[in-house]
Parts: structure tokens; C-alpha cells; sequence
């Protein structure tokens, strides 16, 4: 997986990787060309150091992750801890021995180079994408609000820009993806926490289609495509972009 995101660094953003330490040939940074700002770092590092399994090192992947959130969020799933030997607020560690989807690497990887840009790049950077988003209906009410209104503001997740898609999964007892919408509208002044929920800004989003309950349903999710958590914005395979727009 390795060499797939380095081609991937190359082809998507025309950046080359760089070695900076002299008796470290493996370690390898990725920066923006403009603020010289880190965006992603992969090393090879030692399995008990990252608290697995097992003998041996493991190629690993540094991010950064600037919603709490979703990083707290994302430091329980599997595969995914944090940083190593960089700020444990802010920056998490992938390990890239396939835990993790490709995808969701990838997605983590788009998020990290957008909150290093400059802010007056962030919208530039890259082809709209397509994301799944979580919604809690014990926290609110979806399905009221789209009944009411086809466009509604929802919590930001980092990454996702004015012209993606997002996929939005209602959690149990729905447990399904049952919404197609646009996103209208990014970077909305909010400020809000409590002991579940911390938002610092809001998207505008346009409901496009809508989709049965018994169609895109957690455990069909996990078993076509390998999606087992929902816990915050992830890309989706190329597969089940295929499946979602048929309907």
C-alpha cells in the first residue's frame, strides 16, 4: 500500500516525497509546495510501538486531523492510533498493513493535505468527492427535517468541500444510508459543544435522492463492501458509488 499512496501523492497533487534525515532512508515526508507544511509522513516503525500485535515493523502513515471529533472518533477504529512521534491532539497514525481500507487511507489522506493548505487553496485542491456521514437520530431528527425542507445545515466534517457528495447514514435502529445530497455550502461560523457533540462550523446540504431502508443497510454494507463503522466522514469504494447512483 505503500507505493499505491505515493503514486497516489504524485498523481493527485504532483507532490514527491522527500527524505529529510540523513540515516533514515525509509521515513518519507510529503509537504504543500507553497507553505511547506506537512501533510503526510510514512515510516516503518516497530509493531509493539504502536501498541500491536506481533514482531517486526509495519508501514505506518501520519495525518492530521483538526476536528476532535472525528479524530477521537477515529483513534477507535482499528488499524488507526495516535501519531506517533507527533501531536496526539491533532495528528493520527494508519497503519497501512491493509486494516484499514484503501479507501478510507485515502480519504484520511485528502483530509490532511486540505487542512495543511492555505485557506485560499482548500477549494481548489482537488475533483469533487463522494462521502458517508454519519446521523445520530437520537441527537436529531433527519428524517423531520427533510420531510420539512430539502436543504438543511449539518455539523462540517473535515475534508468534505462545496460541491461533494455526501451519503448520509442514519444510525440505529435505522441503520442504513438513506440520503443523496450535495453539499451547497461549506466553512458556516457555529459554535456548539456538549458532553456528546462539539461543532466549530456547519455545511449547507441539498437532499437529491432519497433511498429505502432495506436497501443500503449496515450489514449489507459490511458484507458488499467491507464497510464496518460509520463513526464519521469516510469515502466510499468506487463500487458502492455505483450501486448508490443505479437506484
Amino acid at each position: 500500500m505503500r507505493d499505491r499512496i505515493d503514486r497516489y501523492i504524485n498523481e493527485q497533487y504532483g507532490i514527491e516525497a522527500e527524505f529529510p534525515w540523513e540515516r533514515d532512508d525509509t521515513s518519507a515526508v510529503y509537504r504543500h509546495k507553497d507553505n511547506r507544511k506537512w501533510f503526510a509522513l510514512i515510516m516503518e516503525v516497530r509493531r509493539d510501538k504502536l501498541g500491536l500485535p506481533g514482531d517486526g515493523v509495519v508501514s505506518a502513515m501520519n495525518l492530521k486531523i483538526d476536528d476532535i471529533n472525528m479524530h477521537e472518533m477515529l483513534i477507535t477504529e482499528d488499524g488507526i492510533c495516535p501519531a506517533y512521534h507527533m501531536n496526539k491532539r491533532s495528528w493520527i497514525t494508519v497503519v497501512l498493513d491493509g486494516t484499514v481500507p484503501e479507501e478510507q487511507v485515502l480519504s484520511l489522506l485528502d483530509m490532511s493535505f486540505s487542512v495543511t493548505a492555505k485557506k485560499y487553496r482548500r477549494r481548489a485542491v482537488r475533483e469533487p468527492k463522494e462521502w458517508i456521514i454519519p446521523a445520530n437520530p437520537k441527537f436529531y431528527d433527519v428524517e423531520g427535517a427533510f420531510e420539512k425542507e430539502d436543504i438543511i445545515t449539518w455539523k462540517q466534517g473535515a475534508g468534505i468541500m462545496a460541491g461533494d457528495t455526501v451519503y448520509m447514514y442514519v444510525a440505529a435502529p435505522v441503520s442504513a444510508i438513506l440520503y443523496k445530497c450535495r453539499v451547497l455550502e461549506t466553512d458556516i461560523p457555529y459554535e456548539y459543544s456538549d458532553k456528546n457533540l462539539k461543532i466549530t462550523a456547519l455545511m449547507k446540504i441539498e437532499l437529491l435522492k432519497r433511498y429505502e431502508r432495506d436497501e443500503f443497510t449496515f450489514a449489507y454494507l459490511g458484507e458488499e463492501y467491507g464497510i464496518y463503522a460509520i463513526r464519521g466522514p469516510r469515502g466510499i469504494p468506487h463500487s458502492l458509488s455505483v450501486a448508490l447512483n443505479k437506484k
